[in-house]
């Protein structure tokens, strides 16, 4: 009965040490509380400009750490919702400030050629062409020649379009949309070509007169074009004769 006695007054004094110890250990207490940890992370919603949120969202999290995060919405592509520790926010907002920076314009050179399979005359500028020698080993045609040449400059991510042609019968519209790093940027470019002929015009019932318009969709396509390269968009035969209508384009970014 003594030894029971003692040992139970030597757990009690144990217990009365300890206890205090522990209730002033900041440590077990942030351990027994998760919220306080949550209370030193720093919250930001970042409005974008120029770039949208899923394309740098991966990128930026290389500065998270393992209880930040940051957060998009398909349905709201200029903003980013970031949260984490106010040092690495900081890290977060100055990326995000290299990156969300205005695109340069890109700068497209448009060539409209015209393939025959019959008339093997061919511009002398297109002799020693390094895509015109390509397109010998691929077609049919025998010459090729120049119908149209022009410029288009287009902002990024906005449509662009001209009218051009010998008789302005084509109608030429693109979308470019910059992504990448500025050191190797990629140019994914939307392109379409149209042929417009103007059948005449026709009256109204109310008296006016009307132009009579018939729109081909010649070529329609979605490619990457590198900055300063130069492709072959597509080919489209020409009322189903012997003649081909090649479209050709080169895209440089500039300031």
């Amino acid at each position: 009965m003594k030894k029971t006695m003692i040992a139970f007054l030597a757990l009690a004094f144990t217990l009365a040490v300890v206890t205090p110890v522990l209730a002033e250990d900041p440590a077990g207490v942030a351990a027994q509380d998760p919220k306080a940890e949550t209370k030193t992370l720093r919250k930001e919603i970042v409005r974008l400009k120029y770039v949208r949120a899923q394309d740098i969202q991966t990128l930026l999290y290389t500065y998270v750490s393992r209880g930040g995060l940051i957060q998009s919405n398909p349905n709201m592509p200029a903003v980013l919702s970031v949260s984490d520790t106010p040092e690495n926010v900081e890290k977060i907002l100055a990326a995000i400030r290299e990156l969300d920076v205005k695109p340069a314009d890109v700068l497209y050179t448009v060539q409209l050629v015209l393939g025959s399979e019959t008339d093997a005359a061919t511009d002398a500028e297109l002799q020693n062409d390094p895509i015109v020698k390509e397109l010998r080993k691929l077609l049919r045609y025998k010459g090729y020649t120049i119908l149209d040449a022009t410029l288009l400059r287009a902002v990024n991510r906005e449509d662009a379009e001209i009218t051009f042609g010998p008789k302005a019968e084509f109608e030429f519209w693109l979308k470019p949309d910059v992504t990448g790093d500025t050191k190797a940027p990629a140019i994914k470019t939307e392109v379409r070509l149209r042929q417009i002929k103007r059948l005449g015009r026709t009256t109204t019932k109310e008296g006016s007169s009307q132009p009579i318009v018939d729109e081909t969709t010649l070529i329609q396509s979605s490619l990457n074009i590198k900055s300063g390269e130069r492709t072959v968009v597509g080919v489209s035969k020409l009322d189903g004769g012997d003649k081909g209508l090649i479209l050709i384009i080169s895209a440089k970014i500039v300031d």
